[in-house]
C-alpha cells in the first residue's frame, strides 16, 4: 500500500478539480483570475484545516513554475528559513521560490521578520495558512504585504464527488473494485465536517477495514458509521469555531430559539465541552432571562449542579431541560444593563464620597460642627421605607436600574411607585 495519504495522492490538475471554495475560485472570481495570470502576490489563506489551502498553494507553484518550498509554523527554525533563502540565486530558484508556510500563527515575530526582505524584493513568494484569525495572529508588517483570502468548510454536496472518485483511484491502484453504496458516499461527506482531508482518509480506512471477496470490496454502512463518528463536530477549544458555537448557542437562547439552542447544546457537548455549556447556560440565565422570571437562576444552578454530578452522557438531560426553560422564559437585560452603568460611571470617575448618613461611623472629630450620623432607620417606618439619600452627592439623582416591561417587574413598579409616591421608569 501507498504510505502517502489519499489525500496527498489525490491532489488535482486544474483549478476546476479543486473541491470547494466556489467563492474563491469560481469562474471569474478575484483569486481565480490572479492565479490565472500567473502574476502571484503573497498570500494568507485562512480557514479551517482539510479545505484545500495547501491543495491550491501546491496548484498555484505548478502553474507559475516556481519551484515550492513547505515549511510548518509549528517545527521550522529561523534556520529552516535560511537555508531556503540561500537557494534564491541558484538554478532551483531561477524562476522564483514559492514559500507555503503552513501554521504561519506558530512563527515568532523575528521568525516572520527574517522573510520581510525576501519577501519585499520579490525573491520569495510567500503562501501562508493559518487556521487562526490572521489579523491577531500574523505580525503586522507582513500582514500588509499579503492578501487575505478566508477558506470554508466545504459542503457534503462538493465532497460527494471527491468521495467517489477517492474510491475509484483506491480500486485502480489496489487492483480490485471499492464498492461504496450511495448512503455510505453520503455518510463520509456529511461526517468530514466540510474537512476533505478527513473525508479521503475515511475512504482508504473503510477500504483497509473491508475484507475482499472476489476482488470486490464492498464497505457497510456500519464500518462507515464507526470511522467518521464525531467528525462532523468540527471543534477547537482554542480556535474561533470555539468561540463561534458558544455565541451561537448563547444567541439562540436570548433569542428565544430552543431549537437552535438545543442544537448548539449538542455541538458543544458532542465535543465534550461541557464545562462551555454550563458557563454560558448560567450566564444567560442571570443576563437575558434576570428579573423577568429570577426563580429561574437557581432552577439553571441546579441543573448544572446535576450536570456536572452526572457527567457526561448524562448530564445531556439537565442542560437541555435548563436550556429550553431559558428560552421558554420571559426575557428582561434590565439588571445587566443597570449594572454595566453603573460600572462606566465609575471607571469614568463619575462618583464621590459615601454619604455621610451611610458612612461606618458613630463619631465625630471635635472639627466637625455638624455631628451625627443621621442615618434613618427604613424597619421604622410604614411599609419599611422611608426617603432619604444613598447615592454620592456627585451622582446623587443617577438612575442606572429601570424596571423591565415584563410581568414580574412591572408588579415591582406599581408597589414601588405607590410607595415612593411617583413615578418611575
Amino acid at each position: 500500500m501507498n504510505s502517502k495519504p489519499l489525500a496527498d495522492r489525490f491532489r488535482p490538475r486544474t483549478i476546476d478539480d479543486i473541491v470547494g471554495q466556489r467563492h474563491l475560485l469560481a469562474e471569474g472570481k478575484p483569486l481565480r483570475k490572479i492565479i490565472e495570470s500567473g502574476e502571484v502576490p503573497n498570500l494568507i489563506f485562512y480557514g479551517p484545516s482539510g479545505v484545500g489551502k495547501t491543495t491550491l498553494a501546491t496548484y498555484i507553484a505548478n502553474k507559475t513554475n516556481k519551484t515550492l518550498k513547505k515549511l510548518n509554523g509549528t517545527t521550522a527554525s529561523t534556520a529552516d528559513i535560511k537555508e531556503i533563502v540561500a537557494g534564491i540565486n541558484t538554478f532551483e530558484g531561477m524562476n522564483g521560490i514559492l514559500l507555503y508556510l503552513d501554521e504561519i500563527q506558530y512563527f515568532n515575530k523575528k521568525q516572520q521578520q527574517t522573510l520581510l526582505e525576501f519577501i519585499e524584493n520579490g525573491s520569495i513568494t510567500l503562501i501562508a495558512s493559518t487556521t487562526e484569525n490572521p489579523y491577531f495572529y500574523v505580525y503586522g508588517a507582513i500582514l500588509s504585504r499579503s492578501t487575505v483570502f478566508e477558506f470554508k468548510p466545504v459542503e457534503p454536496s462538493e465532497v460527494e464527488p471527491a468521495v467517489e472518485r477517492a474510491a475509484r483511484l483506491l480500486s485502480e491502484e489496489q487492483g480490485i473494485r471499492l464498492e461504496l453504496s450511495p448512503e455510505c458516499v453520503r455518510r463520509i461527506a456529511t461526517g468530514c465536517g466540510g474537512d476533505v482531508r478527513k473525508a479521503m482518509n475515511a475512504v482508504e480506512l473503510s477500504a483497509i477495514a473491508t475484507d475482499e471477496e472476489d476482488g470486490v470490496k464492498r464497505v457497510s454502512l456500519e464500518t462507515v458509521d464507526q470511522l467518521v463518528q464525531k467528525s462532523a463536530v468540527r471543534y477547537d477549544k482554542d480556535g474561533d469555531e470555539h468561540y463561534d458555537l458558544l455565541s451561537a448557542y448563547q444567541k439562540s437562547m436570548r433569542g428565544s430559539d430552543p431549537n437552535a439552542a438545543i442544537h448548539y447544546l449538542g455541538r458543544l457537548l458532542e465535543a465534550g465541552d461541557l464545562p462551555g455549556a454550563c458557563r454560558r447556560l448560567m450566564v444567560c440565565a442571570c443576563e437575558d432571562v434576570g428579573l423577568a422570571y429570577p426563580q429561574l437562576i437557581p432552577i439553571v444552578k441546579s441543573c448544572v449542579d446535576i450536570a456536572n454530578a452526572v457527567g457526561l452522557p448524562e448530564a445531556r438531560i439537565p442542560l437541555a431541560d435548563a436550556v429550553i426553560m431559558v428560552c421558554s422564559a420571559p426575557k428582561s437585560n434590565s439588571a445587566y444593563l443597570a449594572i454595566d452603568s453603573a460600572l462606566s460611571d465609575i471607571r469614568s470617575g463619575k462618583y464621590g464620597p459615601v454619604p455621610r448618613n451611610l458612612q461606618n461611623k458613630h463619631y465625630d472629630g471635635a472639627d466637625n460642627p455638624n455631628k451625627g450620623q443621621f442615618y434613618v432607620y427604613p424597619h421604622d417606618f410604614p411599609n419599611h421605607y422611608t426617603p432619604q439619600q444613598y447615592l454620592p452627592d456627585a451622582i446623587k439623582n443617577r438612575e442606572y436600574y429601570r424596571f423591565g416591561d415584563n410581568k414580574s417587574e412591572q408588579a415591582y413598579k406599581v408597589y414601588w411607585d405607590r410607595l415612593k409616591g411617583g413615578s418611575r421608569n
